[in-house]
């Protein structure tokens, strides 16, 4: 196994960006997915909680600052090309803007 050693190890995409798929540890749920600079790597993997770029508002954020809903970080992956990455985390709230406990909630017929 390929050990990830820094963010600047991982493969972003022409906006300096990289998809993060957002997964609660214990029950394997998906969550939310959102996007990552090299500088919201490097943060979440400072601080222990996960940190996004917002593309729609050009900055930083982290992810329950505002709402308590923080995410705790338990493991963070890189897949086997190294450009997404799986946070698993404890989110004891919802981890979706419009209080759904999951993003995934619009089930297709």
């Amino acid at each position: 196994m390929r050990e990830i050693t820094t963010p600047a190890d991982l493969k972003y995409d022409a906006k300096g960006l990289i998809p993060c798929v957002v997964q609660q540890y214990d029950t394997g749920e998906v969550l939310m997915v959102a996007w990552m600079n090299e500088e919201s790597v490097g943060l979440t993997l400072k601080t222990g909680t996960t940190w996004f770029w917002s593309r729609s508002r050009q900055e930083l954020w982290n992810k329950g600052a505002t709402s308590g809903n923080m995410q705790e970080v338990k493991e963070l992956w890189a897949d086997c090309d190294s450009d997404t990455l799986l946070v698993k985390v404890d989110s004891p709230g919802p981890a979706c803007h419009t209080g759904n406990r999951t993003c995934f909630f619009k089930k297709l017929a």
